[in-house]
């Protein structure tokens, strides 16, 4: 779900364990991704929510596995990385998508992809959900996720 003309789900999370997981790089970022997510979640009644907090990217597709194996019935993994100098951009992108898609279609157990992979920090902004952002990549990821999981 990206740019304009993404659809708003309405969806319900009642009764649904959910896991937040979040990176820890570029905190002004993060935590509008965050707030987005928890403000849709509560929208949606959902009341059983963890948010686990992992170093970065790359590390998310492991924490993810690691929710599901501790009951999640849903997981939104938020993230952003920021295109550098270097091809570790390419790299950390591709095993971080990769990877979480490998769990969800292992587990069966929806990932709301919220990982940002921007040229700039500017593009990440206005897809945090702050105060000016065009977009709300949190709310759009928990969206997703608790769609698929009403699909049974």
């Amino acid at each position: 779900m990206s740019g304009s003309g993404a659809p708003q789900l309405d969806v319900s999370g009642e009764g649904v364990k959910v896991f937040v997981i979040a990176t820890s790089w570029h905190e002004r970022i993060m935590d509008g991704l965050v707030a987005g997510a928890r403000k849709e979640l509560a929208k949606s009644g959902a009341t059983d929510v963890t948010i686990w907090r992992v170093p970065g990217a790359f590390e998310l597709p492991l924490a993810a596995s690691k929710a599901i194996q501790q009951g999640a019935q849903a997981v939104i993994a938020l993230g952003v990385v920021i295109r550098g100098e270097t091809p570790h951009f390419d790299y950390v992108c591709n095993a971080a998508t990769d990877g979480l898609t490998r769990v969800q279609l292992d587990s069966s157990i929806p990932i709301g992809f919220g990982l940002l992979t921007v040229n700039t920090e500017a593009e990440a902004l206005n897809r945090a959900g702050l105060d000016g952002s065009r977009e709300d990549k949190g709310a759009e990821a928990v969206q997703a996720a608790l769609t698929m999981v009403a699909l049974g």
